[in-house]
């Protein structure tokens, strides 16, 4: 059977199905040609193992919205599995393993009768495994570049991310979003570099860039504009709950989030605006995070 490569943040997965021509549109730029070895192989296993419930141990639970479905994270003896029940049938569900000393991804999904959503959420969650291994977290933002480099606007869901970053769009010369849901943090060689990824919420954005981070910046609703520099522990505090929540239970892959959130903060700052949805908030977190960055540098 032919191999697929994807190259998601310096990484290569090898799947044994063209994750594209079976929906997954937001895969058509990090596609490559299949050389070398992988970081980690994704297949759909017609003689998937199944996980009797005495041999697994639950991390955490999650409604998944965009199907309809709910989705739970055990810890298995080789790894870890993601299954995910449709809320309309409780017949149909779905698995996802991962065995991390190989880190082979398997699911009992059929190629023939595939939820595109399902897929793309339990493909998320297993990737999410293999960046904690090396040194990368995918994290809830809305990411704009500028210059060169980008911002990470964090929040919780209706907090105004994707306004602000379009505000920056609209208002300042040479922005350009980046990802609007799931980017992908990575701490290489030294440096903090944020990657487009294949994962983008409600904004079709798939963009297979890298650029160097500026500043991750924690948003809330206010009456006037405000922005200011975070001390390190508040820092850590604000770009935390941003990380994958479904990993928060599970000692290894937190200490692994931790670890590259203190690599990463020591070199790049965490702001916190407080603002309006206006024209003025745009300016300010601009020039506080890019403009005046560039000058004291």
């Amino acid at each position: 059977m032919t191999n697929h490569d994807y190259i998601i943040a310096d990484l290569r997965i090898r799947s044994d199905r063209d994750l594209v021509a079976l929906g997954l549109r937001g895969f058509a730029p990090f596609k490559s040609d299949s050389c070398g070895g992988a970081d980690c192989y994704f297949s759909f296993d017609n003689d998937f193992r199944t996980y009797d419930n005495a041999a697994i141990k639950p991390i955490s639970e999650s409604y998944l919205a965009e199907a309809d479905a709910h989705g739970a994270l055990y810890k298995s003896t080789e790894g870890y599995l993601y299954r995910i029940a449709s809320c309309n049938s409780e017949h149909h569900v779905i698995e996802f393993a991962i065995d991390t000393a190989s880190n082979n991804i398997t699911t009992n999904i059929k190629p023939e009768n595939i939820d595109i959503a399902i897929l793309r959420f339990g493909l998320w969650i297993m990737f999410g495994v293999v960046l904690a291994q090396h040194n990368g977290i995918a994290i809830h933002s809305s990411a704009i570049e500028c210059d060169g480099r980008v911002v990470l606007f964090l929040g919780e869901s209706g907090t105004g991310k994707s306004t602000h970053t379009r505000l920056w769009r609209e208002n300042i010369l040479g922005a350009h979003l980046l990802n609007d849901d799931s980017p992908i943090v990575r701490f290489v060689d030294g440096k903090a570099i944020i990657y487009g990824s294949p994962w983008s919420g409600k904004t079709p954005c798939y963009k297979n860039l890298s650029y160097p981070i500026a500043a991750f910046c924690r948003l809330s609703q206010a009456p006037d504009n405000n922005i200011k520099r975070l001390s390190t522990i508040a820092a850590i505090g604000a770009v935390l709950p941003s990380t994958p929540p479904q990993f928060a239970h599970d000692g290894a892959l937190q200490d692994s989030i931790c670890t590259t959130l203190g690599e990463l903060l020591r070199c790049v700052p965490v702001y916190h605006l407080a603002c309006l949805p206006n024209a003025e908030a745009a300016y300010l977190s601009h020039q506080t995070m890019i403009s005046n960055a560039e000058t004291t540098r």
